[in-house]
């Protein structure tokens, strides 16, 4: 019980502000702020020592060794940077492309080094990262030495009457007039003085550590093409990856639906020839059973072929195919669409399989009593929202949903999936697609 009220009190907005001065992350953002000044001097002098020679040294061959070394140094700088940030902030920035060579050799090292953004991105850093540190690191150690010593005054201050000629602290002179912390008021003034300053300093650190954050982030980190390149490739890979399991879905439906069907009518029609003539009532039978069964394989083509694209999507749009799809729904949908005319043969088909998906979802795992879908246009964006009353708790971890799976599919084509679906309430899921037309 103890326990629980007190986690309970740190987690609330005064058992924050309370808590912080004292908490772990100030400590780690106060001992980031103060290596900040050594670490910052020893990149500024050496990328400034290192640039500054190789620049003046471009009027003879030997300059441009020396200027790849120094962008080399800088990367490394970028490293330790990095991994301070990573250890002592907790922020997390992955490492830039690496140099790219066109030639193999010193030759094509060098000027793969020369060229690289990044790396003159990590000597930026260098320079411009030396004032903000001499700033940020003498105001917060100004600040926690000014916080703490005010807080803690009416513990220390009997050191002056005791050991040296003054009644207290003195703050200030300014002739024959002399003021001192020496009163019970004055003390208890600075004691809240260092209260409240003790209070506001950690605010104080995460400003200041905010900024080395998004210096860290912006020129350690790999560049925003870079970024949506890896982001590109790895969509790729995930349109692949489901285009290669609608195939195999597909071969699988083909081979245990239709195909068995037809394997097994081919047989029945050879088994009623040869009974046509000798045993004619037999052999009507057996046609008229496969005729059931070429029935049957025909409406299963009909779904497999709904499944891959539906014609009715095609032929008029998401209106009539999401209204296809809501009736054969085991609960009852409203649908609603509202846009002011069809976006990509793309973009409506990924719209459609995600209605359905979410549909089949509901009908399987919700125990709703209604549902709901709303598609409209907002902006550049194709906005779907899928609702039901049912029981809730669904996640993209959820097993047996689907929604990871769809999650990435719409990530492929820089869409968003939003699930709230808290239990016992219902569920909503709203998906984001990017609004092309035809």
């Amino acid at each position: 019980m103890g326990g629980g009220g007190a986690t309970g009190f740190r987690g609330s907005v005064l058992g924050r502000a309370l808590w912080a001065p004292v908490s772990g992350r100030t400590w780690r953002e106060f001992g980031y702020l103060l290596l900040s000044l050594p670490l910052s001097t020893v990149y500024f002098s050496l990328a400034i020592t290192g640039l500054a020679l190789g620049a003046g040294l471009l009027v003879t061959f030997l300059g441009v060794p020396v200027l790849a070394g120094a962008l080399l140094m800088c990367r490394g700088f970028g490293r330790i940077e990095r991994a301070r940030a990573r250890g002592l902030l907790g922020a997390s920035t992955a490492a830039p492309e690496p140099v790219a060579r066109r030639t193999d050799g010193v030759v094509g090292a060098v000027g793969a080094l020369l060229g690289s953004g990044s790396a003159w991105r990590h000597a930026l850093y260098a320079v411009v990262h030396f004032p903000w540190a001499v700033f940020a690191s003498c105001l917060a150690l100004v600040l926690w030495a000014c916080a703490w010593s005010l807080l803690l005054y009416p513990l220390w201050f009997w050191i002056f009457p005791a050991y040296t000629d003054q009644p207290g602290l003195q703050l200030f002179q300014n002739g024959d007039y002399t003021f001192y912390l020496d009163s019970r008021t004055e003390i208890a003034q600075s004691f809240l003085a260092g209260l409240v300053l003790t209070l506001a300093v950690p605010w104080v650190f995460r400003a200041l550590t905010a900024v080395d954050r998004l210096l860290v982030a912006g020129l350690l980190g790999p560049s925003r093409l870079a970024h949506r390149v890896t982001e590109l490739e790895s969509d790729r890979g995930v349109v692949v990856d489901t285009a290669a399991a609608d195939l195999r879905r597909i071969e699988r439906d083909l081979h245990d639906g239709a195909q068995a069907r037809l394997v097994a009518l081919a047989m029945g029609l050879g088994l009623a020839k040869e009974k046509l003539a000798e045993d004619p009532d037999a052999a009507a039978a057996m046609v008229d059973e496969a005729h059931g069964e070429v029935k049957l394989a025909l409406q299963e083509l009909r779904d497999l072929a709904r499944g891959i694209h539906p014609a009715v999507l095609t032929d008029r749009g998401l209106d009539a195919a999401l209204s296809s799809v809501a009736a054969r729904c085991t609960v009852p949908v409203k649908v609603a669409v509202d846009l002011p005319e069809r976006p990509a043969a793309a973009i409506e088909g990924i719209a459609y399989f995600t209605v359905s998906e979410l549909l089949q979802n509901i009908s399987k795992h919700s125990r709703a009593g209604r549902a709901g879908v709303d598609v409209w246009k907002s902006g550049d964006r194709l906005l779907i929202q899928v609702t039901d009353d049912g029981r809730g708790g669904a996640g993209a971890g959820a097993g047996g949903t689907g929604l990871a799976g769809l999650t990435e599919r719409l990530d492929a084509v820089d869409g968003v999936l939003v699930v709230d679906s808290p239990a016992g309430v219902g569920t909503t899921v709203t998906a984001e697609l990017p609004w092309r037309t035809r």
